[in-house]
């Protein structure tokens, strides 16, 4: 960490692309998914639950994206939660889906999950 005199801490333009891209991406594809009316399957009950496992996948992958751009856990959890809201958010504006508390809760839950592993993950790299 740069401590106290954050300012003479810079990240090359190319790190950071490095770190902010794929975290930019992701969210736009999470965004559109969130875009299309409906992604039903028909599948019944196995639609609702698979549904929500995507949920949960594709929010884990943005908390590791996140940890891993931010360096910092607390504000990885709080940036993918804060995309979670307005995620549901941007939903209750879409044709054929709903913006709800519950989905909120499995993104959040997600972000969480990817977190973890993406600790354990770059822990396990450092003692290799």
């Amino acid at each position: 960490m740069c401590g106290a005199a954050a300012y003479h801490c810079r990240v090359p333009i190319s790190a950071a692309l490095r770190l902010w891209v794929p975290v930019v991406l992701w969210a736009a594809v999470i965004f559109a998914f969130s875009s299309v009316p409906d992604l039903g399957t028909g599948l019944g009950t196995w639609d609702l639950v698979l549904r929500k496992i995507a949920h949960a996948c594709e929010f884990a992958v943005l908390g590791a994206l996140l940890l891993r751009a931010l360096r910092d856990e607390r504000a990885a959890l709080a940036a993918g939660v804060a995309y979670a809201i307005s995620d549901e958010v941007h939903q209750l504006f879409v044709p054929g889906r709903v913006g709800a508390p519950l989905d909120v809760a499995i993104d959040s839950a997600g972000v969480a999950i990817g977190v973890l592993l993406w600790r354990r993950y770059s822990q396990a790299r450092r003692t290799r």
